[in-house]
């Protein structure tokens, strides 16, 4: 899974590396790493920044985090809970807490947390946008509602990550929503272990969102997208 390429100017790639919402997304300066759980540290090598949704097993592993973050490091932004739960095992100048409608910066990369409806502590979203403007919304594994509409419109994103299955009450349907709510260029279903659930996402968007288009991510495969021109 070690993603050596570097991405051209106005193009980002990234590999989702779980059934979860891991994903690894490289920009042409700088290499971010969400949620890692259930891969190797040794797979996640020059990371330049650790985020963490929520404090869930399937996005949280400290002593993965421990091993990446001592291995290259890199920075560590997580939510309130998951801050705590690192407290011990990250340096305290490497860990930032970060709550919804809050940003930050790793070099020219923006990082900014949004609201995320899922049953936890105090999750977050993130939208990351890169040194050329490329921006993605990781939506961790966050149901829709109803703010997301008016974030879309504000960012005009060109990825968005769709939680399609595994989370509570998460179905290909509240993933489309996802994506009917934001209209990004790219529509990409992921957090399932299921491909139907990916298939019938991608026919709910062909069927009422045609302007925007479905990747359907394999498991530890590159892919690259581009700004919207």
């Amino acid at each position: 899974m070690p993603l050596e390429a570097t991405p051209e100017k106005n193009t980002v790639m990234f590999v989702w590396f779980n059934h979860y919402a891991g994903v690894l997304i490289k920009t042409p300066t700088k290499t971010l790493v969400v949620d890692p759980v259930d891969v190797k540290a040794r797979n996640l090598r020059n990371v330049d920044a650790i985020l963490i949704t929520h404090e869930h097993y399937d996005h949280l592993d400290q002593r993965l985090i421990a091993e990446i973050q001592k291995t290259t490091n890199c920075s560590v932004i997580a939510d309130p809970a998951s801050t705590k739960s690192l407290h011990h095992s990250i340096p305290p100048e490497k860990l930032q807490e970060i709550r919804p409608t809050a940003e930050t910066k790793i070099g020219e990369v923006s990082i900014r947390a949004e609201k995320c409806n899922h049953p936890a502590a105090a999750p977050v979203t993130f939208i990351i946008t890169s040194e050329d403007g490329v921006k993605i919304f990781h939506t961790a594994d966050s149901l829709p509602f109803p703010e997301l509409a008016a974030i879309g419109e504000r960012e005009k994103f060109d990825v968005v990550f769709c939680t399609v299955g595994i989370a509570p009450n998460a179905t290909p349907e509240t993933g489309f929503e996802i994506a009917r709510l934001t209209k990004p260029q790219v529509a990409v279903p992921y957090h399932t272990s299921t491909p139907a659930q990916q298939r019938q996402f991608a026919e709910l968007l062909k069927k009422q969102l045609p302007k925007t288009a479905c990747l359907i991510p394999e498991l530890n495969n590159i892919y690259q997208v581009s700004k919207r021109k």
